[in-house]
């Protein structure tokens, strides 16, 4: 299947980004990374991404509205 939106392709790989407020993302790879956010994981499998965020990202709260 032909994917048109890079964010929906269960196949691609995906960078995982976290920005100042401590929230992360999942970025395709052959994108160009948005400004504001930092690379934390190198592009890997959908599936490995989606475990990485399980185990480290524990709260959705926004890190300014936890101080």
């Amino acid at each position: 299947m032909q994917f048109t939106n890079p964010f929906d392709d269960a196949q691609g790989h995906f960078y995982i980004l976290r920005n100042a407020h401590q929230q992360f993302s999942l970025w395709p790879q052959q994108c160009a990374l948005p400004a504001g956010w930092d690379i934390v994981q190198q592009p890997q499998s959908a599936e490995d991404c989606q475990a990485w965020l399980n185990r480290h990202w524990t709260t959705l709260s926004p890190a300014s509205f936890a101080r």
